[in-house]
């Protein structure tokens, strides 16, 4: 199992859902599915709360050690091989001479006061031995300490440097002396509009200036700058919402030249518009698979819905886009095998009050060595927008026995690459 496969099997083995353990590690949602996609891994301090919260090794969180197991014979002797020693000791007792008192009580008290010496001169020895062992932790400790400090150190003053370079190889190669963009609101339509202002670095009698927007999907559009004050040039272009959107200007000097600069790349602003949906399943990590066939009984799912939130100040023009529909479901391939219902709350749960639960119906599903099986959400927002959540997926492990995650998976939210039929 990777990382991320042994924090979830512990955190669902305690009935946590991602929310809840995120909450108790003070860490977000987001981050606890990211330990257990294996596209990130917890920091030290977090690594060792989990351990402590899953009462196993930090070893074990990260697959250096394993479970000691069981040896097959403990050790004790079977009746019959007790009574054979039993035997063998009475025999051998029997033919001993009869010990002579005097003699027995002068080799005890010699005993005792060589034990007692053997026994003082160990504890001294083991004593000095962990002083010792203590004292050479402690220095490692500090020279570790130290240089994680000398690295950390290092680290800034190379970080302070690149951005240093950095910022000076552009403020060589910008265009403009000052510009700015800001979004001004989004439409409901999802059309997002931009206030931008530019100031070239060097200014020409007669050139003009032209702003573009282009939003990745190949819709694009021009406006002409208006000249104000101090030669500052400012303009307002909107374009489709997309999560990639990239402002512009381009300087046209008397002779035609055109030279343009990247103003703003903006990125995720559709995509964080959306109404967030939380989508976790339930039971089916490492259920059992033989011959590639998963029976699927009792099997849950749950959401969670957060407001979206458009760019810009559009005051009470528009509301924050909401969930208007749900449906979750199981899918092969992204291929609907069945919609999962709507339910109460399963009385095996505990907690999850801020959910909401889906019962899949009882079926079969059979599964190659290529195949997924995904669990995935088609949201409809109160705007009319579709998109998908999706779970991370589950695969047969190598020997085709039981359900696991994939080594590595991306998320689609596209309807379009979906089979909802």
């Amino acid at each position: 199992m990777t990382v991320g496969q042994r924090i979830a099997q512990k955190r669902k083995e305690l009935g946590l859902s991602q929310e809840a353990l995120g909450d108790k590690l003070g860490v977000s949602r987001q981050s606890i599915y990211k330990w257990e996609s294996d596209s990130a891994l917890p920091e030290v301090e977090k690594l060792i709360t989990l351990s402590k919260l899953f009462g196993v090794s930090v070893g074990w969180l990260l697959g250096v050690e394993e479970p000691v197991p069981a040896p097959a014979n403990s050790g004790e002797l079977t009746e019959t091989q007790l009574k054979m020693v039993e035997e063998i000791v009475s025999r051998y007792l029997s033919a001993q001479p009869k010990p002579d008192p005097q003699r027995q009580r002068r080799f005890f008290r010699r005993g005792a006061v060589v034990f007692a010496a053997l026994f003082c001169a160990c504890f001294f020895a083991i004593f000095s031995l962990f002083q010792r062992l203590d004292r050479m932790d402690q220095q490692y400790n500090n020279l570790q300490n130290s240089v994680n400090n000398v690295q950390s150190s290092v680290n800034s003053q190379i970080n302070g440097i690149s951005s240093r370079v950095e910022e000076i190889l552009k403020s060589q190669n910008d265009l403009t002396a000052e510009y700015g963009t800001e979004s001004v609101h989004t439409t409901r339509t999802n059309t997002i509009l931009f206030s931008v202002y530019a100031v070239p670095k060097t200014y020409v009698d007669g050139m003009s200036v032209e702003f573009s927007v282009e939003n990745g999907t190949g819709g694009s559009s021009v406006v002409q700058g208006t000249p104000g004050f101090n030669q500052k040039y400012s303009g307002e272009l909107s374009c489709q919402l997309t999560d990639s959107i990239d402002l512009s200007v381009v300087f046209i000097y008397p002779d035609g030249t055109r030279q343009t600069q990247l103003l703003e790349h903006y990125d995720s602003l559709y995509s964080e518009s959306l109404p967030g949906v939380d989508l976790e399943t339930h039971h089916l990590m490492y259920m059992e698979t033989p011959d590639g066939s998963a029976v699927l009984k009792d099997i849950y799912f749950s959401t969670r819905t957060t407001y979206g939130k458009y760019p810009g100040n559009y005051g009470d023009s528009i509301t924050p886009p909401e969930v208007k529909d749900i449906r979750v479901g199981l899918f092969k391939n992204k291929r609907l095998l069945a919609w999962a219902e709507p339910c109460e709350k399963p009385d095996s749960f505990h907690g999850f009050e801020d959910r909401k639960f889906y019962r899949l119906p009882d079926m079969t599903v059979t599964l190659t060595a290529s195949d997924q099986l995904e669990v995935a959400a088609l949201v409809t927002d109160t705007y009319g927008r579709q998109f998908v959540v999706q779970d991370i997926p589950y695969v047969l492990d190598e020997d085709a026995q039981n359900l696991t995650w994939p080594d590595n998976f991306d998320t689609d939210t596209d309807p379009a690459h979906w089979q909802f039929n």
